[in-house]
């Protein structure tokens, strides 16, 4: 099964578009891969993915959970995904020439250099690892961070002037901002490398940013890790990356979870597994045992005759779902321990109780199961081997 492509790369927008850029988005990619227009393989395919992905983007509320979780913060498979989603395309306000100019309008130079204003440039994505303990991620917690980035100059909020300097049209772009390079109908738009997209320069830049409109500065930023979370899952904090240009969004804040291993348990989605030794005599007459959880010790019920590697299951006490709706398990492995530094005595009394069940006939069968299945199992292996060289 491949694997599943962010839904804003699916929709070819970013990850700050607003509504309407990605239902124009939307309306554009649907037109184009809608079964009853595009008969090419996988064109179906295709627009069932574009239109779960829309599903999400398009629900302010799916949209923010998905920012923060990813695909764990929505399942396609409950509700909103299904076949019916497809029935706003056959009539009205659907402009094909509309959409074909938002596509394709600027590569072919169809604002022609006349837009005034400045080059608005959204601030870069950031991104910060961080780690923490199991019991971290089964509980939740914040955790304060400092990062380096750029942040908007609140000496002259963004503007890149002194107060009173005066402004002049840059001669390079005409206060377009932004500049168009290459020949013939493809040309490539650019920011104005002169006024740096403003579409106009300063007598008098700002001292403190240098005429930026930012300045580099440590922030502090805190990150409120929820319960549940898993290693290697992304969070979003939208707006924390690197501050924009000429008044242009923050960039976002990615933050990828690192859970430690721990020295005692192993995690497997939401359950949870230790090993626990015990005796030979408690795993023979049975008893009971004390094992290590997250929340304290627990006491489970070994029976009689258990073997090594039987698991016990203590419901609930594993690891909390995302959102809370469920609990895992933990899975006790039981480890019996062979008895090690035995003196003369003991050995000779453990040699004794091995010659009692250890003997031929029923006696043996009864109380070694195991030994007796292995051994019957080894002689047909002989047998079969014997059986096939007489045959040669």
């Amino acid at each position: 099964m491949a694997e599943k492509r962010d839904y804003y790369e699916v929709l070819g927008v970013e990850k700050n578009a607003d509504d309407q850029t990605i239902k124009r988005a939307f309306k554009r990619l649907a037109m184009k891969y809608h079964p009853d227009r595009n008969k090419e393989p996988g064109a179906e395919e295709k627009f069932k993915e574009i239109n779960e992905a829309y599903a999400v983007l398009s629900d302010q509320q799916k949209r923010a959970a998905y920012d923060q979780y990813g695909f764990a913060g929505v399942d396609p498979n409950q509700g909103g995904f299904g076949g019916g989603g497809f029935g706003g395309f056959g009539g009205g306000g659907f402009d094909f020439g509309d959409i074909f100019g938002q596509a394709f309008g600027d590569i072919f130079g169809g604002a022609g250099g006349r837009r005034r204003g400045p080059s608005v440039q959204p601030g870069e994505d950031l991104q910060l690892q961080v780690s923490i303990t199991l019991e971290e991620a089964v509980k939740g917690i914040k955790k304060k961070f400092k990062i380096n980035k750029n942040v908007t100059c609140d000496c002259c909020h963004g503007t890149g002037a002194e107060a009173g300097s005066s402004t002049k049209e840059c001669p390079t772009c005409h206060g377009a901002g932004v500049v168009l390079k290459g020949n013939g109908i493809f040309r490539i738009q650019e920011t104005c490398p002169n006024c740096h997209g403003r579409g106009k320069i300063f007598d008098k830049p700002c001292k403190k940013c240098n005429g930026e409109g930012r300045y580099r500065d440590k922030q502090e930023v805190e990150v409120d890790i929820p319960a549940g979370v898993d290693d290697g899952m992304r969070m979003t904090l939208r707006g924390y990356g690197e501050a924009g240009r000429n008044g242009a969004p923050s960039g976002d804040l990615f933050v990828f979870i690192r859970v430690k291993p721990h020295p005692i348990f192993e995690r497997d989605g939401m359950d949870l597994y230790v090993d626990v030794p015990i005796s030979i005599t408690t795993a023979t007459l049975g008893g009971k045992v004390e094992v290590p959880t997250l929340d304290g010790k627990i006491s489970l019920t070994v029976k009689e005759g258990t073997q090594s590697g039987t698991q016990l299951r203590a419901k609930g006490k594993g690891i909390p779902s995302l959102h809370g709706a469920a609990v895992g398990d933990l899975y006790c492995r039981i480890i019996v321990e062979v008895p090690v530094n035995l003196n003369n005595e003991q050995k000779e009394l453990l040699k004794k109780f091995d010659d009692s069940i250890s003997g031929n006939g029923a006696k043996s069968s009864n109380n070694l199961p195991g030994v007796k299945g292995f051994f019957d199992k080894v002689k047909s292996f002989f047998d079969s081997m014997s059986d096939s060289k007489k045959n040669k």
